[in-house]
């Protein structure tokens, strides 16, 4: 015990003498650290499963590889761990949104496992959401560990983010970018340090690990002005793709849970049905099996052999197969499909412009490829910078950065007019679960009732006279006044001074009128637990400046507009300071 109470102690001297910004600074060190270890991890457990199965892919019933890995992700998510096999990046957004970054324990291994199993055994996904959820219940969890404040969680939770995408795509300004402009949706200088250097830790460790290799290596490109201007073509063609990808994965989405109601299909049994078509369609097709990287590769070296009919169909073969991989409820993220549906769309559309303008020296389709990947990202994600630095990052091709910034920017730009919110973001908005910093609803939500409630009302009594209560009025500065029932203190109306104003200047009623004859019983009123947001609607709805708040059928105060604008003002500075 006196080994653990100096731990303690020195913790507590070392929070407390240490600067802020540096304590978060060396958390974001250690965040950096185990998120890069969690990147690594996935990335060896994906090699192993695949590895593994690759021996046996000769055999008959290999296509039903997908299918059992994408049934025994589900499983061990449902039964095992009991978690949602959700994409993991909306689930971080919400938790930050809504929650403060609070993220339980167990989803810092349970999607590694479960995406390990789906991508190692060929269904179409890609490691990053998985991982993303990963570090953020990591930096959730060390925060709630050493008791952080909330504003202190939600930056290590952004730590544990960026370093895992930092780490899995060996692109450090990619994860810090990514987690910026995508998860918490806002850019700060007192985020930005930490973030960035969690990403740059977890980064670096996974090179130490892994290798400093770039995973899409690409030639020098001999850019032309006809090649800018001819992505800007590139860009309207990728946003239609991620239009249709988005639409695929929405549509496959709803018909899978309409045939699992009627067939009784349990959420395991219904990843394996979208598996079983995954693996069937790479009997014909297997470049869209598993993260797809290899066919990438290819492309952008310019090795991609396939004419432009095959191409076609390898491009819808992969949309569909994400679209039931992912909509049919597997484990895993958007990133690498759209990475290989992005070359495949910058392929086409290259060997389209070579077609038609046959006597044109146009540069070499990898770079289209390496475009389309990024005009494709772009689009899904509607977060134009993640893409820019992702690609470039990965594909180390400086000289592509100009036609890579137009086609990032139109594209997500397009996109918003036939999908007005991100693949991640979506749902979230459609349920109202999306609530940005310096927002009116993250400002009510971080507001509860009981901090704002006004207690200084003076209750009456519904059998007291109106004599008494004109008493009570010469000392009071409300208008209104809650009545409580005499025998059981139950609350059961409202006096407002407007409705007593009659009756003041006759002393004749003084003795025979009761509060009861005057008060209003149909009430509006508040509840403790109650949103601020769904109190402030009701007021508007009903034309109210304030009302009770009860708890148990007790009177507990009053909210009030002014004290509500008040605090609302005072949590807007918080929120929207960069302290």
């Amino acid at each position: 015990m006196k080994g653990a109470d100096r731990v303690a102690g020195g913790w507590h001297w070392l929070r407390s003498h240490m600067d802020p910004q540096l304590f978060l600074i060396a958390l974001a060190i250690l965040v950096g650290l185990c998120g890069g270890l969690a990147a690594v991890l996935l990335h060896h457990l994906i090699e192993m499963v695949f590895s593994f199965l690759s021996g046996h892919r000769q055999v008959p019933w290999a296509f039903l590889f997908p299918a059992a890995g994408a049934a025994g992700a589900v499983f061990f998510m449902e039964k095992v761990v009991r978690e949602d096999n959700g994409h993991g990046v909306p689930e971080v957004i919400y938790a930050i949104s809504r929650h403060g970054g609070l993220i339980r324990l167990r989803s810092s291994f349970s999607r590694i496992l479960a995406s390990s199993m789906t991508i190692g055994s060929g269904g179409s996904a890609g490691p990053e959401a998985p991982v993303v959820m990963s570090g953020a219940a990591i930096g959730s969890n060390i925060a709630r560990m050493l008791g952080l404040n909330e504003r202190q969680r939600v930056v290590l939770v952004g730590c544990g983010a960026a370093s895992a995408i930092g780490s899995i795509f060996n692109a450090p300004v990619a994860g810090m970018v990514f987690t910026m402009e995508v998860l918490l949706g806002q850019w700060r200088s007192s985020h930005l340090v930490p973030i960035t250097i969690a990403a740059v830790t977890g980064t670096q460790l996974s090179r130490r690990l892994q290798g400093n290799q770039i995973p899409f290596e690409s030639a020098a490109f001999g850019i032309q002005i006809h090649d800018i201007m001819a992505s800007v073509g590139l860009a309207v063609t990728t946003a239609v793709v991620a239009i249709l990808l988005i639409r695929s994965l929405r549509g496959m989405g709803g018909v899978s849970s309409r045939v699992a109601s009627v067939c009784r299909l349990s959420l395991w049994m219904k990843a394996g049905v979208g598996g079983l078509c995954v693996g069937v369609m790479g009997v014909y097709f297997p470049v869209v099996l598993g993260e797809g990287y290899h066919a990438v590769r290819e492309m952008i070296a310019g090795q991609f052999a396939a004419g432009i009919g095959v191409v076609v169909l390898v491009l819808g073969a992969k949309v569909l197969a994400t679209a039931f991989t992912l909509g049919w409820g597997g484990v895993g993220g958007i990133f690498a499909p759209g990475l290989v549906i992005g070359a495949m769309t910058g392929l086409l559309y290259h060997r389209i412009l070579v077609y038609l303008f046959p006597s044109t020296a146009w540069v070499n389709e990898g770079c289209f490829a390496l475009l389309g990947m990024a005009g494709l990202l772009a689009g899904v994600l509607q977060a134009p910078l993640t893409a820019i630095f992702l690609i470039f990052e990965i594909t180390g091709g400086y000289e592509v950065m100009l036609p890579l910034m137009v086609v990032s920017a139109l594209s997500s730009i397009l996109c918003r007019y036939g999908e007005p919110a991100s693949i991640y973001l979506r749902d979230l908005e459609a349920r109202g679960e999306l609530l940005r910093p310096g927002t009116d609803g993250r400002v009510l939500l971080d507001l509860r009732i009981p901090e704002i409630m006004e207690k200084d009302c003076a209750t009456i009594n519904r059998n007291m006279l109106l004599k008494e209560f004109v008493q009570l009025l010469r000392n009071s500065r409300r208008n209104f006044f809650p009545v409580e029932d005499d025998a059981t203190g139950r609350f059961v109306g409202m006096v407002h001074l407007d409705d007593v104003r009659p009756y003041l200047l006759d002393e004749m009623l003084y003795e025979t009128v009761l509060m009861e004859q005057l008060m209003q019983r149909d009430v509006a009123v508040a509840h403790p637990d109650d949103e601020l947001q769904d109190v402030l609607d009701t007021m508007d709805r009903l034309g109210l400046f304030s009302m009770p708040v009860v708890a148990d059928h007790r009177f507990m105060g009053m909210i009030s507009k002014a004290t509500l604008l008040d605090h609302y003002r005072k949590e807007l500075r918080v929120q929207t300071s960069d302290g």
